[in-house]
């Protein structure tokens, strides 16, 4: 399973790959605007990920692993960590902030709606 946005260029690609309802991959791509790519990059800004580390993060697992990587202006920072489900699984780790910022900003990219037709 796995969520993928990219950015490039005014161009937006989204994949989803999940086992839910047995569903296959869903490809979309769409064009947008500054104002758009303004509010994406305030999202990623506020919620201050590209502060944290994922150094003392719960390595991958047998359940899967979750990756972030971020490239904005001159940062550019990637993540990796176990699956999270919810944020009681956050609690007991050496690092219970940086993973709730992780996983607060996953669930705000993944919030996001988009209503076009799959590629």
């Amino acid at each position: 399973e796995f969520l993928e946005f990219e950015y490039s260029h005014g161009r937006l690609r989204y994949a989803n790959n999940s086992n839910y309802r047995n569903d296959s991959l869903i490809r979309k791509e769409m064009w947008i605007g500054p104002l758009v790519v303004k509010e994406l990059k305030h999202i990623i800004q506020a919620s201050e990920i590209t502060k944290e580390d994922d150094a003392n993060w719960p390595k991958k697992n047998i359940v899967g692993k979750q990756e972030l990587e971020i490239r904005i202006g001159n940062d550019h920072i990637a993540f990796e960590t176990t699956k999270i489900g919810s944020l009681v699984d956050i609690q007991d780790g050496e690092d219970p902030e940086g993973l709730r910022v992780f996983y607060c900003l996953i669930i705000s990219l993944n919030s996001l709606h988009f209503k076009i037709k799959p590629i």
